[in-house]
């Protein structure tokens, strides 16, 4: 099996990496066979193991997650020719024995449908704080939405100057 993943650049073209061996780790350490030097990517970030017939995918309990087609890999993750592969920043595509021909990038994810608005929950008993301090000690933050990206990277940070010219 020839396997290789293929980082999608923001300008619209690509750079293949042949998975080196077996086992292929991906971090930001010197000692990873593909090295990402990022801060967003950790040190031991994720796995790639090569059979004869497939290819595994294991996180190596990164900070930030490892995606496959936008779903965090939670498990060892059995990855396909043309899946999307997400490690820190940076997309690549998984090519195997030449498939996918075409190397695009991976579909705009659709917005996020309309939620219903959960029943408000009954007040909850204020704690007592001292009389003096003003503060509110007990507030109630389950209404805050923290859906979507936590991984906010401006494409023009500094640390990415590196990684723009492979």
């Amino acid at each position: 099996m020839n396997a290789s993943l293929v980082l999608l650049k923001k300008s619209g073209s690509h750079k293949a990496f042949a998975l080196p061996s077996k086992i292929t780790v991906i971090g930001r350490r010197e000692d990873c066979d593909l090295r990402i030097p990022l801060p967003m990517v950790s040190r031991r970030h994720c796995q790639l193991s090569l059979n004869q017939t497939s290819i595994e995918l294991r996180d190596l309990e990164s900070r930030c997650g490892t995606f496959v087609n936008n779903k965090r890999v939670e498990a060892p993750t059995v990855i396909k020719a043309g899946d999307y592969l997400r490690i820190g920043p940076l997309t690549f595509v998984c090519q195997i024995d030449g498939k996918p021909e075409k190397i695009v990038p991976p579909p705009k994810a659709a917005p996020p449908a309309a939620k219903a608005k959960p029943k408000p929950k009954p007040p909850k008993p204020a704690a007592r704080a001292p009389a003096d301090s003003g503060s509110k000690m007990d507030e109630d933050l389950s209404d805050l939405d923290v859906s979507g990206s936590f991984l906010n990277l401006d494409e023009s940070d500094s640390d990415l100057e590196d990684l723009r010219n492979i």
